[in-house]
């Protein structure tokens, strides 16, 4: 990059999803590196991107990523399973040298490649994930001996943006996906989306114990920590807390209401629509 490496370390981490999901993996960032800013941007007016086509959530990351590039964002994360699949190597393409770009698929990946050799793992996903295969060629890719099982969970995402959780319609919904023949007898479950966070405990209480349930939100702000420290881009401690921005392409007073159970704080969202 052209600027001193000072200049880059104070500038902000860009985080993007179709909707408050991504919100997990930013509070799982935020945990581990307090001292840097995020400027997030939740496509709410195109939620959920689970079921777009690929060509639309391209022209969707590609426009966010003009906006995170105006911000001077040193780092655009992906925090979305769908974008990540459909729309990580071209966003990287367009971003160039402006920025450094990273998914949230790669990092749960290589976790379950380290974690699971020679075991029957399964993964729930929108239907753009699970249809994309992006996880079973960069597993097999892995060659650990890793048998993925995929299934597609789409009622999940509207569920959870509803604020459906925790709840018996929640219940109901969770337990016909994983008593799917396509989920028996596996050792972890890959929650293949940002946002089923949110609904872990009541997909560990149908497991009890018996197969572990893998958040990617910790795994991804993990891996973003390391490739800051290894590539210089830490921010240094500063004696105030910094001040997050987060952007929404379409405002509605009950999103501003989940964002804070997402975020676990007070948030100010701000409109910014997209296309005018």
């Amino acid at each position: 990059m052209a600027q001193p490496s000072s200049d880059v370390t104070t500038r902000p981490i860009g985080v993007f999803d179709s909707g408050i999901g991504g919100l997990t993996v930013a509070r799982a960032v935020n945990r581990v590196l307090p001292h840097e800013r995020l400027i997030y941007f939740g496509d709410t007016a195109h939620l959920p991107y689970g079921d777009k086509s690929t060509a639309a959530i391209q022209a969707y990351s590609v426009k966010i990523c003009d906006l995170l590039l105006k911000q001077q964002c040193k780092v655009i994360l992906i925090a979305c399973n769908s974008a990540s699949a459909a729309a990580y190597e071209l966003v990287r393409e367009y971003v160039g040298s402006k920025a450094r770009v990273l998914n949230v698929i790669d990092p749960i990946v290589a976790h379950v490649g380290q974690q699971y050799v020679g075991r029957t793992v399964g993964l729930i996903g929108t239907k753009q994930t699970v249809n994309s295969n992006v996880y079973r060629k960069k597993i097999d890719d892995l060659d650990a001996g890793v048998q993925l099982r995929s299934l597609a969970t789409p009622l999940l995402v509207p569920m959870i943006e509803e604020g459906f959780f925790e709840n018996n319609i929640s219940e109901n919904i969770i337990q016909a996906y994983l008593t799917n023949p396509e989920l028996a007898d596996i050792d972890a479950l890959v929650l293949g989306c940002t946002h089923y966070p949110l609904i872990k405990e009541q997909i560990g209480a149908f497991y009890h114990g018996r197969t572990e349930v893998l958040d990617a939100s910790d795994v991804v702000a993990a891996h973003v920590q390391r490739y800051l420290t290894e590539n210089n881009l830490a921010a240094q401690p500063g004696s105030t807390p910094p001040a997050h921005h987060f952007y929404v392409s379409d405002f509605t007073r009950s999103f501003e209401e989940s964002t804070r159970i997402f975020f676990g704080q007070e948030v100010h969202l701000e409109h910014y629509p997209l296309w005018e």
